[in-house]
């Protein structure tokens, strides 16, 4: 597959994840809470922090999803250094506050929050390398 083959794929696979958390955050944030994996090892519980938080990563989904059908150079780069502007602080908050993690809780979580890291970086050097549009 070439790079503008990966590209196309990669944003809708981060805009239908982001997506899909974005919607449980914003309409059911306890459920969000409760039941996603780690968050409530988290706590307090805040509806008005997760609301916003998942207003905002919708409105993260929807830029990946637009820069997906789109393939346009510019957009493709701000949608992904816009993601990774997240996905970054959000690793390192992340896997610097492991208190009360079990070690299979510490390594599943990390493998998840590195993928949201690795996977726009690699989109991001694919479209880099071979601009897309």
């Amino acid at each position: 597959m070439t790079a503008r083959g990966w590209l196309r794929p990669g944003l809708a696979f981060l805009a239908v994840a982001y997506g899909l958390a974005g919607l449980t955050q914003l309409l059911l944030p306890k459920a969000f809470f409760d039941y996603f994996p780690w968050v409530d090892l988290l706590p307090p519980y805040n509806e008005h922090l997760l609301r916003d938080v998942g207003a905002l990563t919708v409105g993260n989904a929807l830029v990946l999803a637009v820069a997906a059908v789109a393939m346009e150079r510019r957009l493709v780069y701000t949608a992904l250094a816009a993601n990774l502007a997240f996905a970054v602080p959000h690793f390192v908050f992340h896997t610097t506050h492991l208190e009360g993690f079990t070690p299979a809780e510490v390594i599943s979580q990390t493998g998840f929050l590195v993928l949201l890291v690795v996977i726009p970086a690699a989109l991001l050097v694919l479209a880099w390398r071979r601009p897309p549009g």
